[in-house]
């Protein structure tokens, strides 16, 4: 059976499929996959072909607007004809989207079945006729006219507000593929899915097909944690690079969002699925500096050409011979020149170009008492975070963005100590660097009122559309009253509420030998990478930190409200 967890994290594959966003969530046992159009619930009990399969029928009905209300109030409580245009709109469906799914997945759809119906109308059409129509496979599910409308009736019309078909972006205009390097992720790395055209060779497809012809262990286990004895360390000794990307569902962690003041924040209660108002106080710390402590730090060259062009603003040229708008004034001018009985400047366009970075980024690390342990390549991983985090931030920093770098550690919930080591207004110099340096790992860690505090800072200080929150630790969530699976799920709430608000987030452990499925029960379903050595992240940075910002624009819009 596969869990709620990973059930959230299909819905970046849906929305891709559908062309909006769209969340996965369970449904009853043993019952039908069914949508009403902005969730797919499927049956978690089934293997994980089928649900790859029904997350497919059910996005391709969205896609191809086939719960159209019009269609949809039809359709009404007439359970033969919902049954009937099912058997024939689903072909349709998916035929229509064909450009997106690899062929394992179209090859669901009959081309003479889809061959009779050009549009959903003519599917209803067709349904309340007479002419036989065979059954629908079971990976169709079913379609529950009553649950759409209820939807509807709350002023959501899953087909108004969106365009009919899914429309590939092939050629690199829109806002969200702009962002994309060209980087091709390698065979050990999740693809980014947001990147490369769609289409069923593209990275969506060969994801499917991956997960079509494989099921993935996660299994987690261990005592209980510790501040210095983690438990989901693994003997692996110099493990090579994984990462898993995805947008979260709003719906992985039940209840409202959290809101707060001042240094005092939240914590979500998993026991009771509650917030604790007011709980934790965050405070931030000047780190004291060792006079000995070294500036240097590795060479952060490698990092710059997979951030190259991430965050990258419109610049927009003004008279331009061509472009994507009039210029105004330019066109009024060329107009009075015309009167005048002079020869106008044809050049009267807009040009947009992306050439201005618009990001701020605040790398968050990791110094308790757990980041001590020896690491890979004779190192602690504190060594290896802090290298990590150094040459991120350098990179950044090179590149234009506004970038910030905070430690914290925690000695419970009324002492969480956030170190503000370079603020998103310092000069990065040698000063900034000696303040890492001297920074050692001690106490606790009381993840999600760190990461809530980043947050807030980003929102507040960050002062670009498009923000990213990096959290580099070893996924170790532990202090007084936070063990186990509560400073799990508190720390994956926390991220849940980054993402809402529009904040990008990405979870790096460096140097650290851990289970990649304990990690998971931290992170969620948030972008994260487990590497063996500082110098890996290379491979993976440029195609997470993308998928963390596109989908935190993709949550942005979706959260915009529609005329």
């Amino acid at each position: 059976m596969i869990d709620d967890e990973r059930l959230a994290c299909f819905g970046v594959v849906a929305s891709a499929l559908a062309g909006h966003a769209v969340d996965v969530a369970p449904g009853e046992s043993g019952s039908s996959s069914w949508t009403d159009g902005q969730t797919i619930y499927v049956d978690p009990a089934v293997d994980h072909t089928a649900i790859v399969e029904a997350i497919a029928v059910q996005a391709s009905l969205i896609a191809a607007g086939s719960l159209d209300a019009s269609v949809v109030r039809a359709i009404g409580r007439k359970n033969r004809v919902a049954v009937r245009y099912l058997a024939v709109e689903g072909h349709r469906a998916l035929l229509a989207n064909a450009d997106v799914l690899p062929a394992s997945l179209a090859s669901l759809a009959d081309a003479e079945v889809a061959g009779r119906s050009r549009s959903a109308a003519e599917s209803l059409e067709i349904a309340t006729g007479s002419a036989a129509i065979a059954a629908a496979p079971a990976q169709f599910g079913e379609i529950r006219p009553k649950r759409v409308l209820e939807l509807i009736g709350r002023g959501v019309n899953t087909a108004d507000h969106y365009p009919q078909g899914h429309v590939p972006r092939r050629d690199g205009t829109t806002e969200l593929e702009e962002l994309d390097d060209g980087e091709m992720p390698t065979d050990g790395d999740e693809p980014d899915l947001f990147s490369s055209p769609v289409g069923g060779g593209g990275f969506i497809g060969k994801w499917l097909k991956k997960m079509l012809s494989s099921t993935r262990a996660g299994s987690s286990g261990g005592g209980p944690p510790g501040a210095d004895s983690p438990t989901h360390r693994t003997n692996a000794a110099d493990r090579g690079t994984g990462a898993v990307s995805s947008t979260a569902s709003a719906r992985a962690e039940d209840g409202p969002d959290a809101t707060s003041g001042g240094v005092r924040y939240p914590e979500w209660d998993v026991n009771n699925k509650r917030y604790r108002p007011d709980w934790c106080t965050v405070r931030e710390v000047e780190p004291s500096v060792e006079l000995a402590a070294s500036a240097a730090i590795d060479d952060a060259i490698a990092f710059r050409r997979p951030l190259a062009r991430l965050g990258m603003g419109l610049h927009r040229r003004h008279r331009q011979a061509q472009g994507d708008d009039i210029d105004i004034d330019a066109a009024v001018g060329a107009r009075v020149e015309v009167r005048a009985g002079s020869a106008p400047d044809e050049a009267v366009y807009l040009d947009s170009l992306r050439r201005r970075r618009d990001l701020s980024v605040l790398v968050l690390l990791d110094v308790s008492g757990s980041s001590a342990e020896a690491g890979t390549v004779g190192k602690t991983v504190h060594e290896q975070q802090r290298v990590a985090a150094a040459n991120l931030v350098v990179a950044l920093n090179d590149l234009g963005d506004r970038v910030a770098l905070y430690a914290y550690n925690s000695q419970g919930r009324a002492a969480v100590n956030v170190m503000p080591i370079k603020r998103m207004d310092d000069h990065l110099d040698s000063q900034v660097l000696r303040k890492l340096n001297s920074v050692r790992p001690v106490a606790y860690s009381r993840l999600g009122a760190a990461i809530r505090h980043g947050t807030r800072v980003l929102e507040e200080r960050g002062g670009t559309s498009r923000r990213l929150l990096v959290v580099v630790s070893d996924g170790l969530a532990y202090d007084h009253g936070y063990e186990r699976g509560y400073g799990a799920a508190d720390a994956r709430r926390a991220l849940t509420e980054a993402r809402r608000v529009g904040t990008g987030c990405v979870c790096l452990t460096v140097g650290a030998s851990v289970d990649s499925a304990e990690l998971r029960t931290v992170f969620g379903s948030a972008a994260y990478a487990v590497v063996g050595r500082p110098e890996q992240l290379t491979s993976v940075i440029g195609p997470l930190f993308r998928s963390a910002v596109r989908g935190a624009e993709v949550r942005r819009r979706s959260s915009v409200p529609h005329a």
